[in-house]
């Protein structure tokens, strides 16, 4: 009977350690997306610059990607709208691209809004692959938001 006990428990046991693996694993699984991350803003003269290091996990390459952009000042308000080209991005790839944003001071602005993808192209990318699970974060003291 005892006998019996033990490897009900250890069978129990095996399965709920395959079940918790197995739960682990799928949520490590990230879905398709691009990232897009602000990497350094950098003063040059009366400019800011801007410095997007961008990911795309989609197993095609995006031939095209223009986001519609919105850059914030320091009370909050529209300093520019605007559409950044950021060309081709291949699949697995990491690029950076660049934004120079002249009479724009980098102290002078405190959020960039990503408002969305004005384009993106590719042989057999989903409509969506540009902007679904988009994800953002920023290393300077910039906000980056969607």
């Amino acid at each position: 009977m005892t006998l019996g006990i033990c490897k009900w428990k250890a069978l129990t046991a095996l399965v709920l350690s395959g079940l918790v693996g197995s739960a682990a694993v799928s949520e490590t699984v990230k879905p398709p997306a691009v990232s897009i991350e602000l990497s350094a803003a950098d003063a040059i003269g009366e400019a800011c610059r801007l410095s997007f290091v961008v990911q795309n996990s989609h197993s095609q390459d995006i031939a095209s990607s223009v986001y519609e952009t919105v850059l914030f000042n320091v009370d909050g308000q529209v300093a520019q709208l605007t559409l950044l080209d950021f060309q081709d991005l291949p699949a697995g790839r990491m690029r950076v691209r660049q934004f120079q944003f002249d009479g724009l001071a980098c102290d002078d602005i405190s959020r960039v809004l990503i408002n969305g993808a004005d384009t993106c192209k590719g042989e057999g990318l989903p409509q969506d692959a540009c902007h679904k699970n988009l994800t953002l974060r920023s290393l300077t003291k910039m906000e980056l938001i969607g």
